[in-house]
């Protein structure tokens, strides 16, 4: 059976928005005419505003239907919410014109209104033109507002669809950070074991418990830390002083360590086991390849915020190897992932004979 997708929620126009613009678009209608009927003296004034305000109620009321509706239907095509609107707009705009005429027309009718329908009787103009001409007028104003609502819904998709994107790229920026630290974890654990069977095997029992205890505090740090997260540059060191006695077991003639790290750039924040597969290509390609001592140098400098990491061992030999392969490959993908090309990896023979790799990213510490 295939799994099912989850359900997208609907992106719907901001609710608030929407009520206001229902008020918004009555009170202005209300405002308008009123203002009309001072300006033109008309007669009446305060029953007309009273009859006047009872419309707008019913307009109102109209109106939340459409919203309903239209609220209903979200998510739609863009063609069949505006077939909604269109078509939704002729009861709407029908009732309206029922009310407006009830109102003024029917119930306990003004003078002015008598006339007025006496006048139609004489002209021969029936209650349903009356309707179908109010219904008219209204319907480009009620599909006005409507049309309104679909592009604050559209607007309300729109920005839900850019955040949904910028969490899927999150999700897949943190699923390949993922991806490339697992890959570099499974090659340092099958070279450690293939040297602690080898120091069994030659019955090295001292250096054998040596390394066991190391590789699990290594492992025991290394897996304390997510994967994704970002470490103090102190501890990312310390985790490959963890993981360099446990290589000093192996040479313990032929290797030896340097550390240069600034107090000031201990708290610096890196990603975790950025420097491992570059420290294990030291170990594979320069020490295990020659047989005099090699020294592996770590260090660490800073400026213009640009840190600047450097591993660099000064093996020589015509059997030494650059080590370029899936580990450097794997730190340059880290970095580009994680720093949106705001880092780089930079590597290739030293002028003395030996080989060494730079990693440059911004620096920063914890707010």
């Amino acid at each position: 059976m295939s799994a099912e997708m989850p359900d997208v929620p609907v992106a719907h126009a901001d609710r608030r928005m929407a009520v206001l613009s229902v008020f918004v678009f009555w009170a202005l209608y209300f405002v308008l005419n009123t203002l009309r009927a001072v300006l033109m003296h008309s007669p009446n004034q305060l029953d007309m505003m009273l009859r006047r305000g009872v419309v707008v109620a019913g307009g109102i009321a109209v109106t939340f239907i459409l919203y309903a509706l239209l609220y209903r239907f979200e998510g739609k095509s863009m063609r069949t919410m505006l077939t909604i609107v269109f078509v939704s707009a002729l009861p709407a705009s029908f009732l309206y014109a029922l009310t407006n005429f009830a109102v003024f027309y029917l119930v306990a009718p003004m003078a002015s209104s008598i006339e007025e329908m006496e006048k139609m009787r004489a002209e021969n103009i029936g209650m349903w033109s009356v309707l179908l001409e109010l219904a008219v007028n209204w319907y480009f104003f009620l599909a006005a507002w409507a049309s309104l609502y679909v592009a604050l819904s559209y607007a309300a998709r729109s920005v839900h669809a850019e955040r949904r994107a910028v969490q899927y790229r999150a999700e897949a920026q943190t699923a390949q950070l993922q991806a490339l630290r697992y890959q570099v974890n499974p090659h340092f654990l099958f070279n450690t074991l293939n040297s602690l069977a080898a120091l069994v095997l030659n019955h090295r029992t001292g250096e054998a418990d040596r390394m066991i205890v190391n590789l699990a505090t290594f492992f025991r740090t290394s897996l304390a830390t997510d994967t994704t997260d970002d470490v103090a540059l102190a501890d990312e060191i310390e985790i490959q002083r963890l993981y360099l006695d446990i290589e000093q077991v192996r040479f313990p003639d032929r290797l030896a360590v340097e550390v240069d790290l600034p107090p000031a750039l201990a708290a610096a924040r890196v990603p975790s086991l950025i420097l491992q597969p570059i420290v294990e290509n030291a170990i594979k390609h320069g020490v295990a390849r020659v047989a005099t001592r090699v020294t592996v140098a770590i260090r660490a400098a800073a400026s213009n915020d640009v840190l600047r990491l450097s591993v660099e061992n000064d093996a020589v030999g015509p059997a030494v190897g650059t080590g370029v392969g899936v580990g450097l490959r794997n730190v340059r993908s880290r970095l580009e992932t994680r720093f949106a090309g705001a880092a780089s990896c930079a590597y290739g023979p030293t002028p003395a004979g030996g080989f060494r790799v730079e990693l440059t990213m911004p620096l920063q510490f914890d707010a």
